[in-house]
């Protein structure tokens, strides 16, 4: 198996772990009352998933 010439700087191996940040999840809004919710996931305000009501939500 392959060994590396040299060893890897804890400087490189920072930057790279670096460049993998956390991102905030996308949000869509919803048509009917405009709140955001998780895509492809039941809207937790009221309960509609594709223009469906598929749960019951006590306001």
């Amino acid at each position: 198996m392959a060994q590396p010439k040299r060893k890897q700087s804890k400087q490189r191996s920072r930057k790279r772990r670096g460049a993998v940040q956390f991102q905030l999840p996308q949000l869509a809004k919803d048509s009917q009352d405009g709140t955001l919710f998780r895509p492809h996931r039941v809207n937790p305000a009221n309960g509609m998933y594709r223009g469906r009501q598929v749960m019951d939500v006590e306001l």
